[in-house]
Order: C-alpha cells, then sequence, then structure tokens
C-alpha cells in the first residue's frame, strides 16, 4: 500500500464514525435551565457571560445594543415599523445604487421584497453560475436570528439562499423580524437549534459586518474578502 492509499484508508475509517452535532460537546443543550454547563474551554457558560459584552435582558435593551453594535461594525441597520416601510427603503437604495440586477432565494420576505423592485433577480435555490451571481450588485437573504450582543447576523446554507449569496455580491442586505433578535450567542445557538433539531444545515456562518481586513499598516479596508456593504432592515 503506497502513502496515497494509506491516507485515502485512514480517511474511509474516519468517516465510519458518527461525528457529534456542532455545540453538542457531549453536553446538555439547555444552557438556561443548566447555568452551569461548560464551555468548550472548560468554564460554564454564567461565567463565560460576565466577560462577553451585554446582550440586554428586554428587548428595547437588545435593540438598542445591536444598534450600537451595528454602528460600530459599519453594518447600516434600519429598524422600519412595518414590512411596506421596508420594501420603501429598499427601493430607494436600489435607486440611489442604481441596482440592475440583485440575487436572493425563495422565501416568503425576500420574494415580497424582490417583487417591488422593478429590476431583474438571479434566484440561487435553481442553481447559478459563480459569474452571474458575483455581477449582481446585491444579494438580499434572510438571516435564522440577530445576535444583540455582537451585532452579527446568523445565516445558513439551507434558509439564505446556499453558501455564496451573502458572499459574492457587493451588497448584502438581510432582512428580518424583530422577533428574531436575540441577546447573545448562546441564545443565538439555542434559536438555531429550536429551527433545526437534529437535522442542521452544512454551513452556518456568523455575518458580523461587512467584509474587512486590518492587515496592511493597520488600515482599515472593507470589501477585502465579501460584500463591502451590509445593510439590516428590521421591522
Amino acid at each position: 500500500m503506497n502513502p496515497r492509499e494509506r491516507i485515502l484508508a485512514r480517511i474511509r475509517e474516519a468517516l465510519t464514525v458518527p461525528a457529534p452535532r456542532p455545540g453538542a460537546h457531549g453536553h446538555s443543550a439547555d444552557h438556561e435551565a443548566r447555568p452551569t454547563v461548560p464551555t468548550p474551554s472548560g468554564r460554564p457558560v454564567h461565567l463565560a457571560r460576565a466577560w462577553l459584552p451585554p446582550g440586554g435582558s428586554t428587548p428595547d435593551e437588545q435593540l438598542a445594543r445591536f444598534a450600537a453594535a451595528s454602528a460600530e461594525l459599519k453594518t447600516e441597520f434600519r429598524c422600519v415599523a412595518s414590512e411596506a416601510e421596508a420594501h420603501a427603503q429598499l427601493r430607494q437604495i436600489a435607486t440611489d445604487e442604481g441596482w440592475k440586477r440583485v440575487a436572493s432565494h425563495h422565501a416568503p420576505l425576500t420574494d415580497a421584497a424582490t417583487s417591488v423592485l422593478g429590476c431583474p433577480a438571479l434566484f440561487t435555490d435553481g442553481g447559478y453560475t459563480p459569474d452571474d451571481l458575483e455581477a449582481c450588485d446585491a444579494g438580499i437573504t434572510t438571516c435564522d436570528c440577530l445576535v444583540a450582543q455582537s451585532g452579527s447576523l446568523v445565516v445558513n446554507s439551507r434558509t439564505s439562499g446556499g453558501r455564496a449569496l451573502s458572499v459574492l455580491p457587493p451588497h448584502h442586505v438581510v432582512l428580518a423580524r424583530r422577533d428574531q433578535l436575540v441577546g447573545d450567542l448562546t441564545a443565538a445557538f439555542q434559536r438555531v437549534e429550536e429551527l433545526h433539531g437534529q437535522n442542521w444545515p452544512s454551513m452556518i456562518s456568523l455575518v458580523t459586518g461587512p467584509s474587512r481586513t486590518g492587515d496592511i499598516e493597520r488600515i482599515l479596508v472593507l470589501g477585502a474578502h465579501g460584500p463591502k456593504k451590509l445593510t439590516v432592515l428590521m421591522w
């Protein structure tokens, strides 16, 4: 058996052993009911929360925290009164930026929004080429939840149009309802578990502001590895 065959044999052997579900670590997922459940580092969750940023204990506090975190991250966050107002805001953004084509996926929120834009839409559900997706002016998606603690959005490959929709277009627009806002990361993963149960999607991502880098002389550059702009419309 040559080295290549040995490596492939080891891979085949490893694939016969079921991997633990992400976040399980052999412990209960009910962190609120069991506050002493260890984190991966071995510290209980309630101790980790002591040094994590506050997420807010009421919906109004969570909204204020998410808005503040969004401003720090350079996320354009707009909390509006209704879906109709969100559509009006989206049309104005499209007009200001001169959108010619958008990319999206089929869901109640995105279907309603793309129908009022008046420009062609590429839906990733039915397949697409990377070149076509990259040529779109914006990618419009939903999310699983929004995290007040960090200003993050939780998206996944199943409910946000695949892996590339939130990455390739230069402007990522997220549509969300107010009840999707949660306080902290622990609550976010509990929400994901409620939504997907044992059937987790192949990719879960935390989007925390537009893509950025500060590698060169500590100068912040947006759009380095993904969208240059991130807009969140919530109602």
